[in-house]
């Protein structure tokens, strides 16, 4: 039987950070490293599949198909078999092979990534008909469903449809993506703080039940709805842990909207201003930062041609990522790695999403 092939790439979030589960906006890009599936249908009904990096391999009939009975580290791969069975969509028995270059736990949402890979190569191999945003929608669900996280759309869609050298904008409500340019002047670097994060423990979750429970508080139906100056002028009403909570999604969704207008304008020192803002309130108001991810914060303040930084992803662990003027990357990289010991950096334009690189392949 005939092989097949895909690819997609993880992702980092420029500014927005939890915005996107309560409705509100976000700036993402993908980068130039991901996951790749490979494999074939078998002909039967079971699946086994093989991580290379971990060197093993998880072997289930698709009818007896529970999380509790497969490895945590498969379930992202087989959340997303269970959702085409769910959703009635063709899928039948297969051998794949997954193979990633993405660090795992560094907030590059390697689990979407895999996920997307998935979706793309059972699409491929069976004849699915998906458009771009029911391939989120199951990518996202399977990890709601299977893996336990109840996770936003940001991650999906930003390794799905992004497009090189441009930011994706994403409005979380509506799902409308815009790409707004990001020059030839800047480059990304990420550092891996090589803090692991494991959104499963919790911190994820209840952090997305503060945001509801101010949301209700509020009485709107998500902080999506709600300004600062709002929240400010009702602060009285809910306890401080919650205030906070929801003064940090307000701040991003503004920052989110006057990035959008730097970048258009080719105002990095601004956009750069946002991202530690961001950082500021990610630290303070949402209490999902630790040490590491604010010493590298810090140090890339004060190093020469960055023009801003902020925790990226999930945050409690995983990497930073910095805005720096191209040309200037080696000293950054050097600054970063002197601060903490053990940080690897990733330098990396925005590139082409899974579906963009599809095509092209």
């Amino acid at each position: 039987m005939n092989s097949i092939s895909t690819y997609a790439p993880g992702r980092a979030e420029l500014l927005g950070n939890h915005t996107d589960y309560n409705e509100g906006y976000v700036m993402a890009l993908a980068v130039d490293r991901g996951t790749t599936m490979s494999g074939q249908a078998r002909g039967d009904r079971k699946i086994s599949i093989h991580s290379r990096e971990m060197d093993k391999t998880e072997t289930i009939d698709i009818d007896k198909l529970l999380a509790e009975h497969v490895s945590p580290w498969s379930r992202y791969t087989l959340g997303v078999v269970d959702q085409f069975r769910r959703n009635d969509l063709p899928v039948e028995g297969f051998d794949a092979e997954i193979s990633s270059n993405l660090p795992l736990g560094a907030g590059l949402s390697s689990s979407a990534s895999l996920e997307n890979a998935t979706v793309l190569f059972l699409a491929k191999l069976f004849g699915a008909k998906l458009d771009s945003m029911q391939m989120a929608r199951l990518a996202q669900k399977a990890e709601h469903d299977f893996v336990g996280v109840r996770c936003g759309l940001l991650d999906q869609i930003a390794s799905l449809m992004s497009t090189a050298l441009h930011a994706t904008c994403i409005d979380c409500r509506t799902t409308a993506v815009d790409y707004v340019p990001l020059d030839g002047k800047t480059r990304i670097i990420l550092a891996n703080s090589g803090v692991k994060h494991a959104l499963v423990g919790g911190e994820y979750n209840e952090r997305r039940s503060d945001c509801e429970a101010a949301a209700h508080a509020l009485g709107v139906s998500a902080l999506r709805d709600a300004s600062t100056e709002m929240l400010k002028s009702r602060k009285s009403e809910m306890a401080d842990r919650i205030y906070h909570r929801a003064l940090h999604i307000t701040g991003e969704n503004e920052r989110v909207q006057e990035g959008s207008a730097a970048l258009r304008k080719g105002d990095f020192a601004r956009f750069g201003e946002l991202m530690f803002a961001s950082h500021e309130s990610s630290r303070v108001n949402f209490e999902n930062s630790c040490q590491e991810l604010d010493l590298l914060v810090a140090t890339a303040r004060k190093t020469p041609g960055v023009f801003g930084a902020r925790l990226s992803g999930g945050g409690f662990g995983g990497a930073t990522i910095n805005l720096v003027e191209k040309g200037r990357e080696e000293e950054v990289v050097k600054a970063l790695t002197a601060a903490l010991p053990g940080v690897t950096c990733l330098v990396t334009d925005a590139a082409d999403g899974a579906l963009a690189y599809a095509k092209s392949h």
